[in-house]
């Protein structure tokens, strides 16, 4: 794709905490690619802000921009474009006075180019950093639009929102004071990735499944989130979080609404339709309770105490839990959330298993979101031969194989391009947010009264063996 996609209307970007570790591996090598293949407006301007005095050069060397490329060598005429857009300042997060000068930044923009510009702002910092840094944008008027009142202001924060349902309420309702729902993009990558799209799309189109979708043909469904690294450089974040914060509240459960939410495929479906469509199931799923907790499976890699220097830590790196919802499509379907890390294998995955009278040989679904991307199906079909003896195969479908390209736009860049497009539908709402939290929260309630039963298990151990 090599148009630059005019539609788009031109923007101010402003990563705040450039120099971090999410903006130099995800946010920078993004917008590089989405320059490269003509995907960002030629007026777009690019600001980061640090705490320290940080060159571009120096920033450039330290960013792995051009690792998707086959010869890992980045184009020239892109680098160039980029280093045009981009500009570096020094920047306080808690000094009111560089906000007023950003904001005079934006109006000598401007003025310079006689037309409103929309501003996004990427929160790449750390969670504590969020909510001053929303609340100086506001204060100092740079929630609002451009001085003639035509663009728009967006932001755009990385999980987590909040770390229990008192804090998640409590940091919506701060940001509300000072931006609207419509200007909040909260980003799970997860869900920008192909084939998390292709959930919404295989549903829709495909009629061969349309009534097989429910407890009278699906025995249960899987969504598996396994890592083959541990907790890497995130001591701080992984304490206070763990692997049910980390994944299952914000990743495994908008996954667990997306195939289980309703879908009309006789109507057109707005951004708007699927929100309220992803609401109304999280409202439906019971919160974990005295049974379902019984019922959890909860461990620690070995390594993990010696790792984070705490040898009393109770903080989960796996964690297995079993859902339900309570309305006519799925009640009594049991759904498994899974994830893990320091295992065997990385691979996040949506099984969906068809009933069967031979519980060995079964129909299973399955949504691969990474590695490979793509869906395949298990069937069970007769070998060749003389004797009927049964075998399991395969029907694959690959993004590689059909599309004939061996990469598609990464995760970031889908986010940054519906970012300036203000297309809101790969985002969380806070009703989202407030619903994931709801089904967790029993847990954690009982985790604060209660130690953790950990099963300490073995660095790359299959998770089967947990």
């Amino acid at each position: 794709m090599k148009t630059e996609l005019n539609y788009l209307e031109n923007s101010i970007l402003v990563i705040f905490g450039i120099s971090g570790d999410l903006s130099k591996r995800k946010i920078l090598p993004a917008i590089y690619h989405l320059i490269k293949d003509g995907m960002v407006p030629s007026k777009t301007i690019i600001i980061g802000t640090s705490r320290k005095d940080v060159s571009l050069d120096v920033l450039m060397k330290d960013v792995e921009l051009c690792v998707l490329e086959e010869s890992k060598v980045c184009d020239q005429e892109t680098l160039l474009k980029f280093k045009k857009m981009l500009s570096i300042i020094k920047f306080d997060p808690i000094d009111m006075n560089d906000y007023l000068l950003l904001k005079k930044r934006f109006n000598d923009i401007e003025e310079q180019y006689k037309e409103c510009f929309n501003r996004l702002y990427y929160l790449s910092v750390p969670p504590d950093s969020v909510e001053p840094i929303i609340k100086k944008l506001g204060l100092s008027g740079l929630n609002k639009s451009c001085q003639h009142n035509q663009g728009k202001s967006r932001l755009l924060i990385e999980k987590p929102f909040g770390n229990d349902l008192s804090s998640a309420s409590y940091l919506i309702k701060e940001i509300s004071k000072f931006f609207k729902e419509d200007q909040i993009f909260r980003i799970d990558h997860y869900l920008a990735k192909e084939t998390a799209q292709n959930i919404f799309a295989f549903r829709k189109h495909n009629p061969v499944f349309w009534k097989l979708w429910d407890k009278n043909s699906i025995s249960s469904i899987e969504i598996k989130a396994f890592e083959k690294i541990g907790i890497e450089n995130r001591v701080n974040f992984y304490e206070h979080m763990g692997a049910l914060k980390d994944l299952v509240q914000s990743h495994l459960l908008q996954l667990l609404s997306l195939i289980t939410m309703e879908i009309d495929p006789n109507k057109s479906t707005k951004s708007s339709d699927i929100h309220s469509a992803k609401l109304k199931l999280l409202t439906q799923v019971i919160p974990l309770n005295k049974r379902t907790i019984k019922e959890l499976k909860v461990g620690q890699y070995k390594g993990y105490k010696k790792e984070v220097s705490n040898p009393k830590t109770k903080v989960e790196t796996y964690i297995k839990l079993k859902l339900e919802i309570n309305n006519k499509r799925w009640l009594g379907t049991p759904i498994f959330l899974e994830t893990g890390k320091a295992l065997n294998k990385k691979t996040t995955e949506i099984n969906i298993n068809f009933k069967s009278k031979n519980i060995k040989q079964t129909n299973t679904l399955t949504f691969r979101i990474q590695p490979n991307e793509g869906i395949d199906i298990k069937l069970i079909v007769k070998e060749p031969g003389l004797i009927d003896k049964l075998k399991e195969t395969y029907m694959d479908f690959s993004y590689q194989t059909t599309f004939h390209q061996s990469t598609h736009p990464d995760a970031y860049e889908r986010v940054l391009v519906d970012a300036f497009k203000g297309d809101q539908t790969l985002f969380a709402t806070s009703s989202e947010v407030i619903a994931s939290w709801k089904i967790l929260e029993p847990l954690l309630k009982f985790w604060d009264k209660n130690p953790k039963k950990l099963i300490i298990y073995k660095e790359g151990l299959n998770p089967t063996n947990i």
